[in-house]
């Protein structure tokens, strides 16, 4: 079993207005220091699959057919060895 986290967010180029509204709040509420925020979304699940490579070639089919908008976002997946207690 393995642990998987997929981390979605927007390509490059693409307009993020949730992530301006968020700055534009910090802003408001004084901390000016934060600028240039991206939104996005994290998805974990536990996988029955022992085999890195085969999870990552599963994983990766799940978000190019459903997770994923793959025209306006990019994707990441990491694999970790689930620790049981």
């Amino acid at each position: 079993m393995v642990n998987i986290t997929i981390t979605i967010g927007l390509k490059d180029g693409v307009l993020d207005p949730e992530g301006r509204a968020i700055e534009s709040s910090l802003n408001n509420l004084g901390y000016h220091e934060a600028s240039e925020i991206k939104t996005g979304r994290l998805i974990r699940f536990t996988m029955n699959e022992n085999d890195h490579a085969r999870a990552h070639q599963k994983v990766s089919k799940m978000c190019e057919t459903l997770l994923v908008n793959t025209v306006i976002e990019h994707y990441d997946i990491t694999i970790e060895d689930l620790i049981e207690e």
